[in-house]
């Protein structure tokens, strides 16, 4: 397997960056029962760039705080309640540590084992940097796309779906399942290319820290051509909706061109057709274990009641229905 780790300490800010890991890490072995170290020692983020989503975590539930306290104060927090902040936060949580673990025993070995046999070498640069990430957001697109038409993906998505309320701790409310449904499999291709697996992740990183921002009612429309490139809390509000002409719509993460050009794009109505969110056959709750398993456990009782090899994979990757 190749070892070339160059493009993660190139320069003195990445030098300074992989000791503030190197930090972290230590403080987190130092801290923990002596019988636990050999375990989080071979789980803990290998690179800087791993770090990136971890540390976002709690500057993410103090703006949650500072909005519903702005909503409050507008007389506007029906949209806000201490048990549904703890779910989402709680899924929030086992979702990044579930994958932190996942991640650095399973997916980046696979991935640089994958990078080996890539076609180029594109290292990250002042120049390259904004292409990788319109690259990574492509990628981001179809995942997301695939997340709501096929059963498999929708599986572990729908838990993101599943509240009927809109505000910043939204954004937390994942699935562990992620890891094991095969996110990552979308962003292969880059790798093959030649980004490095890191950087891969670093990318999507940077692309899901964005759109925590974009889970909120306090904001409304920006001007037209921000509306028009980007992904904004207006244009993602009509992605969570379940009104008709809102679903399976708005698939972009940071940038809204691809919905555009694939024919994915609906703009939010809040006139004539304000948003009504949820997942479409689901019922919002905070049973964090339903929440996760439900739908994922219903589709494997359909897989193995179907007859016929292609029945069963038709299950599996049909679109999602009203009693998926």
């Amino acid at each position: 397997m190749s070892t070339d780790n160059t493009l993660l300490t190139s320069g003195e800010y990445g030098q300074i960056l992989d000791n503030y890991k190197e930090a972290l890490n230590q403080s987190i072995l130092t801290a923990a029962p002596e019988s636990w170290q050999p375990m989080l020692a071979s789980i803990l983020p290998a690179h800087w760039q791993e770090w990136l989503l971890p540390l976002a975590s709690g500057p993410f539930f103090l703006l949650f705080l500072a909005e519903w306290f702005y909503q409050s104060k507008r007389g506007k927090n029906e949209s806000f309640s201490w048990r549904r902040a703890m779910t989402n936060f709680s899924l929030g949580g086992s979702y990044l540590g579930f994958e932190l673990i996942v991640q650095a025993l399973i997916v980046l070995p696979i991935c640089l084992w994958l990078y080996q046999y890539r076609l180029f070498t594109i290292e990250v640069t002042l120049l390259t940097a904004i292409p990788i990430f319109v690259a990574v957001e492509f990628s981001y697109y179809w995942f997301h796309r695939a997340s709501h038409r096929m059963n498999w993906f929708w599986s572990a998505h729908v838990v993101h779906h599943s509240d009927d309320k809109m505000n910043l701790s939204t954004a937390m409310r994942q699935s562990l399942l992620y890891s094991v449904t095969g996110w990552w499999l979308f962003f292969v291709p880059l790798m093959i290319l030649g980004v490095h697996p890191v950087w891969v992740f670093f990318f999507y990183a940077l692309d899901l820290i964005y759109q925590f921002f974009i889970h909120t009612e306090t904001v409304g429309k920006f001007p037209k051509w921000v509306e028009y490139i980007f992904d904004t809390p207006s244009n993602h509000r009509a992605h969570h909706g379940t009104n008709s002409e809102y679903i399976d719509q708005n698939y972009g993460g940071v940038l809204i061109i691809f919905d555009r050009w694939f024919g994915t794009y609906v703009e939010e109505d809040t006139v004539n057709n304000p948003v009504k969110y949820g997942a479409v056959g689901e019922t919002s709750h905070d049973n964090i274990v339903g929440l996760i398993f439900g739908v994922f456990y219903r589709m494997w009782q359909r897989f193995f009641r179907a007859k016929g090899i292609k029945k069963k994979i038709k299950v599996l990757l049909r679109p999602p229905t009203a009693i998926s």
